[in-house]
């Protein structure tokens, strides 16, 4: 009973991770290819403005400077959004390879907790017949 419990313990963690990575590479690959739409926006300050509500209560300063700031960075990020796309198969394979060695390590745990418990259970008529003697 003892080693259904912990075979089911670790396909239970091992379905919750896998569950996890494809989550994850899933919003990831997303991003990257949501990234690669947005390089083609002609007006980088188009991406950052501020809600009606908030531009009162910042100063035209602050927003000037912002501005510039991001006219200034547009093309080096402009460039980088153009090569995001192209991320996502190398996201893919990290994926794949993280997935399959913890997954490994998960597997490899759940035979060390097998082997745990059939020595527990080999040790454990022995202790009970030492100490009722």
């Amino acid at each position: 009973m003892l080693y259904a419990l912990s075979w089911l313990l670790v396909a239970v963690v091992l379905a919750g991770w896998s569950l996890l990575v494809w989550a994850v590479h899933a919003l990831a690959t997303w991003s990257l290819n949501s990234a690669g739409a947005m390089a083609g926006n002609p007006e980088p300050g188009s991406l950052l403005s501020l809600p009606a509500w908030l531009a009162d209560w910042v100063p035209l300063d602050l927003v000037g400077a912002l501005g510039q700031l991001v006219a200034w960075l547009g093309p080096w990020v402009d460039a980088t959004l153009s090569a995001a796309p192209a991320l996502a198969t190398g996201l893919t394979v990290l994926s794949w390879v993280l997935w399959g060695l913890v997954s490994l390590l998960l597997v490899l745990l759940g035979a060390g907790l097998h082997g745990l418990i059939a020595l527990w259970q080999r040790r454990a008529p022995t202790l009970a017949a030492g100490g009722a003697a």
